[in-house]
């Protein structure tokens, strides 16, 4: 006869496991218990508590971790045919009748779900500016949200102008829905200052940084970024640094199978195919025109077709943001999304091929976002004409001074300009790179392609020439 396994016996397991957000492997968890406790009954255990939905594993192997099941908090309510639910700390996300049905669905025990592999008809289905994920009203709702005063100004210009609040918001939130416990303070403190917070794991500072690095490269190389694997496989790069169990796997599409932790979908395995259906995934992607539908449709098939080994949601979210970045859209930064209603989302995808409920929280997610930002918006001036035409020779002036470890005079200056700035804009592209100057420092430098280094370099001698 079985052993009966206490309600305490379990409750320790949780209480363990919720003290690592980023997840816990077997061995570890053992000795964390210090009992004595046989390998196969602490498994025994961890499989009942994944039945009771109290937990999941993600990975395999030596990889396989134990994470908690975020927790939701309210009741369920509905008006009108729509229905709302709160996570801890997260706002109310309307969601429709169609994303009711999906969530309800999703959140059954994954006995009473029926497993289902990668369906590649799901793909198949989808025409570039034919077929429309996001509905017509939908879309022009989101244009009317997301415009900004500069809509018409280089790439990546609005992206740029606020910086240094996407750098925040983007990080913490994205990390956030990976379960990591770093407040947006603790973020802020640590992009701005690189003051890790006190008591976090190393790998959730990792993962708040290599959110700063990745969204940097999207905002500052916007002439070579694009809807194209080259981006895709770098985001993977930057976002997976140091948190690859392979150090190899960073930037790299998957050669083995993987699994999803609580959920019965199981993705492709062969690495053949899962390179060739990567490249149609973003070729797909790239011939679609509207900025909205075409960062949801990354968002959807990205992670239903798994091409690393992790990281995939974290990449999906940031190559979202692609369009918007070079539409000089307000961006997404996914701010006040509740885990479990991105989870939930999800998971109508991967098991069902249905998008109502991710449509719900992009949406919803978008449309929080604006907000955000509509004060910045706001505070923006026009462009300078001057400065919008020789952006790139401007930018490529300041670094080279810098680089140089020149004095940022009128002299260097008016001796640096390049022939591409006609006679008539000289005066005024001297001026520009004199205000340039004038305002740099250590935490906008990124701007001109400076490294850190390069800069504190540059600083030092000309702090020691005063």
């Amino acid at each position: 006869m079985p052993k009966i396994v206490s309600p305490q016996q379990l409750d320790q397991i949780v209480g363990l496991i919720g003290q690592y957000p980023l997840g816990i492997g077997v061995e570890e968890l053992a000795q964390a218990l210090g009992v004595g406790l046989p390998r196969r009954t602490l498994q025994r255990r961890l499989a009942s508590l994944i039945e009771q939905k109290r937990i999941f594993s993600e990975g395999e192997g030596r990889a396989l971790k134990y994470r908690l099941v975020p927790t939701i908090v309210g009741a369920v309510g509905s008006a009108q045919g729509s229905s709302t639910v709160q996570g801890i700390g997260d706002v109310y996300l309307p969601i429709s009748p169609e994303g009711e049905e999906i969530r309800a669905y999703v959140r059954q025990a994954r006995q009473q779900r029926t497993p289902v592999s990668y369906q590649q008809s799901f793909l198949e289905a989808y025409t570039p500016n034919s077929t429309a994920y996001l509905p017509e009203s939908v879309r022009a709702q989101l244009h009317a949200l997301g415009r900004s005063p500069i809509a018409n100004a280089p790439a990546g210009t609005f992206a740029r102008d606020i910086l240094n609040r996407l750098l925040i918001d983007l990080s913490w939130a994205s990390s956030h829905l990976e379960g990591n416990t770093y407040t947006r303070l603790d973020t802020a403190r640590l992009i701005e200052f690189g003051q890790a917070a006190a008591g976090k794991d190393a790998l959730e500072t990792q993962m708040i940084l290599n959110h700063k690095t990745a969204i940097e490269y999207l905002v500052q190389d916007t002439g070579n970024i694009g809807v194209n694997p080259e981006t895709v496989v770098a985001l993977h790069a930057f976002l997976s640094d140091g948190l690859m169990p392979d150090p190899s796997a960073c930037g790299r599409l998957r050669n083995r199978a993987v699994e999803i932790g609580g959920s019965v979908y199981m993705p492709i395995a062969m690495p053949q195919r899962i390179g060739e259906l990567f490249a149609v995934v973003l070729e797909i992607a790239a011939e679609i025109k509207d900025p909205f539908e075409q960062s949801f449709f990354l968002m959807v098939h990205l992670p239903y077709l798994q091409p690393f080994e992790d990281v995939n949601k974290r990449v999906s979210r940031l190559a979202a943001n692609i369009p918007f970045i070079r539409h000089n859209l307000s961006p997404l930064s996914f701010i006040d999304v509740a885990q479990q209603d991105y989870i939930d989302g999800l998971l109508g995808v991967y098991e069902l091929n249905r998008v109502e409920l991710l449509r719900d929280v992009f949406v919803r997610a978008y449309e929080r976002s604006c907000q955000q930002y509509v004060a910045v918006r706001q505070q923006l001036v026009p462009p300078d004409a001057t400065r919008l035409r020789y952006r790139t020779q401007l930018s490529s002036l300041v670094a080279a001074i810098v680089r140089a470890g020149a004095d940022a005079d009128e002299a260097t200056i008016r001796a640096g300009v390049p022939e591409t700035v006609v006679a008539s804009d000289r005066e005024r592209f001297i001026a520009l790179v004199l205000e340039e100057f004038n305002t740099i420092h250590a935490g906008n430098a990124i701007r001109f392609g400076l490294r850190p280094l390069e800069f504190a370099a540059w600083q030092e001698r000309n702090a020691g020439r005063d």
